[in-house]
């Protein structure tokens, strides 16, 4: 956590593919409220040129859904700008259902980087996890 630029408690993982020594990408997760988290979202990722296209970044963050589980969060939010098409698959590939594009308040971090817009995603770990545990049974 950082209080000053009021960031929350965060987590950052990289992503490998099975086996191998090399990072892929990486996913941050942030802990906190989802009122505190309307613009960056719980999660953000990143994947190398290298190894797009291949939904490492969707995987990713379902395989994170049981420890943000852990944390008490019931409610996951993923946040994309509009504009990038593979990573508003990616928040679809993850279980994401689209809820609304905001406008990125003007005196946000992410306004002075150049962003203006951003498509809101929201994942209901109970059902994304009753999901993935119905998958497995079979």
């Amino acid at each position: 956590a950082d209080p000053i630029k009021r960031h929350v408690p965060s987590y950052e993982f990289e992503m490998r593919k099975i086996g191998r020594i090399r990072r892929i990408g990486s996913i941050r997760l942030r802990i906190g409220s989802a009122q505190r988290l309307r613009c960056p979202g719980h999660i953000g990722y990143g994947v190398n040129k290298r190894y797009r296209g291949h939904h490492y970044a969707a995987r990713s963050c379902r395989l994170l859904f049981p420890f943000v589980y852990a944390h008490g969060l019931k409610t996951l939010w993923i946040i994309c700008d509009p504009s990038n098409m593979a990573s508003r698959r990616i928040c679809e590939l993850a279980g994401g259902e689209y809820v609304e594009t905001i406008r990125i308040p003007k005196d946000h971090e992410m306004y002075q980087q150049g962003g203006r817009y951003l498509r809101r995603y929201r994942i209901n770990l109970r059902k994304a996890l009753a999901k993935k545990s119905l998958h497995a049974t079979r």
